[in-house]
């Protein structure tokens, strides 16, 4: 089989592949993308922190220019309107595939507030995330806001 035929047979599967896939995300319900978009939103706060606490922690080089990025991703993200995400009947007693306990939603008034302590966890990283004892004085601050709300509103990971 010649390159360009293995080429073009291997772009058509990944064609259908993605068809299928855009076709499936219109037919999920209205909670099954809530869902969807609150789990992508917290592995976008996973991976812009990860390489924060490697570079805190020495697993990997300090860079300064991808500190301040990833730094500046986790405000934007703790800024985003999360509303659309947290819809009724979204929580592990209504469907499978979410961690969210209904303890989010019965105490509502707490949950934002650890949200509002996120974002100024956030911003205080984006500030100090120029230098590595920046990052690393900084760090503590986002993991807790993180841990408090998955603590009360997430079910344990097993």
């Amino acid at each position: 089989m010649t390159l360009t035929r293995k080429t073009m047979l291997g772009l058509g599967a990944a064609l259908i592949a993605a068809t299928t896939a855009f076709a499936g995300g219109h037919s999920a319900s209205p909670e099954e993308k809530a869902v969807k978009a609150r789990q992508a939103h917290m592995q976008l706060y996973s991976f812009n922190l990860g390489i924060l606490g490697g570079m805190a922690k020495g697993e990997m080089d300090f860079n300064a220019d991808l500190a301040q990025a990833v730094a500046g991703d986790l405000a934007t993200l703790a800024t985003m309107s999360q509303a659309a995400y947290w819809l009724p009947g979204t929580t592990t007693d209504d469907m499978e595939g979410t961690n969210a306990l209904p303890a989010g939603w019965e105490m509502m008034e707490d949950t934002m507030a650890k949200a509002m302590a996120l974002g100024e966890a956030a911003n205080a990283m984006a500030a100090a995330a120029g230098t590595l004892e920046g990052v690393q004085g900084a760090i503590g601050a986002v993991g807790g806001a993180c841990g408090a709300c998955h603590k009360a509103t997430r079910k344990p990971q097993s």
